[in-house]
């Protein structure tokens, strides 16, 4: 299923300059718990603006209604080489996942043709912390 997804991922690059920038040149596919896909690409902007391929992708999916991810993946082509590369998410991407439904805490995140790992795995302090021993002065009696 891994290469399946990968090559969606791939067909969906659509690279396109605007000046210095290049928009479309990640792309992510991202099935959800009922098998539908959503497809998305980045876009990079100056300003910091622009968002990640998988945020197009959870966006999508959030407007169909949607919100616990099975299966995500992100690729991209280098133009130079031609070379195609799965990306693993971002710091970023991964806590927009796991805040998107705490079930995708189990999301399988596809690192390669061969390879995956559940986002708790790429996210390892995920869980809110306990909290700290009261260590505030008594007030003297």
């Amino acid at each position: 299923m891994h290469r399946e997804l990968i090559d969606e991922a791939l067909a969906a690059l659509r690279p396109h300059r605007a000046g210095d920038r290049l928009f479309g040149n990640v792309a992510s596919v991202l099935v959800t718990d009922t098998g539908a896909h959503h497809r998305g690409v980045c876009i990079d902007t100056p300003c910091g603006t622009g968002f990640c391929a998988e945020h197009a992708a959870i966006a999508a999916m959030v407007t169909a209604g949607e919100y616990r991810i099975a299966d995500i993946v992100a690729v991209w082509r280098d133009e130079t080489t031609g070379r195609a590369h799965v990306l693993p998410p971002c710091g970023r991407c991964r806590e927009f996942i796991r805040q998107i439904d705490p079930a995708n805490i189990g999301t399988r995140v596809i690192l390669g043709p061969d390879r995956s790992a559940p986002l708790r795995d790429l996210l390892p302090a995920h869980a809110w912390p306990e909290p700290l021993a009261d260590r505030r002065p008594k007030p003297d009696a």
